[in-house]
């Protein structure tokens, strides 16, 4: 699929669909915000992932980084072995190949701003 030509965005964010993970992360969904397939932005994807209290999404690692921003609720997230807690506005980089998962931890939903390189290679 060839990406669109970039024409600008300007959307609430609830207005982006929210996807289910699925059985491997109760509770969690993530909305796309920006991307390279609907909005051909050929660099960085920005994408919202909501976590519902008692959910968590799978424990995993993969080639690529993570950057986070917590927007609201709180949770937890493991990063190089260790559990850190987290509340709005904490920040948060993993690094490619390093296992991680995040949690939520409060009884509201968990959201938190994640950004991943769109080529997504080494």
């Amino acid at each position: 699929m060839e990406s669109p030509q970039p024409t600008g965005k300007v959307v609430h964010y609830t207005g982006v669909p929210a996807q289910v993970f699925g059985d491997e992360a109760p509770g969690t969904t993530i909305r796309w915000l920006i991307d390279d397939d609907h909005d051909g932005a050929p660099v960085y994807a920005l994408r919202l992932i909501e976590i519902a209290p008692g959910g968590h999404t799978p424990r995993h690692s993969h080639p690529y980084e993570h950057e986070n921003f917590v927007v609201e609720g709180q949770g937890r997230v493991l990063v190089n072995g260790a559990w850190h807690t987290l509340r709005a506005g904490d920040v948060v980089f993993v690094p490619g190949d390093m296992e991680h998962t995040y949690e939520n931890t409060g009884d509201v939903p968990f959201k938190f701003l994640c950004g991943i390189p769109v080529k997504r290679l080494r």
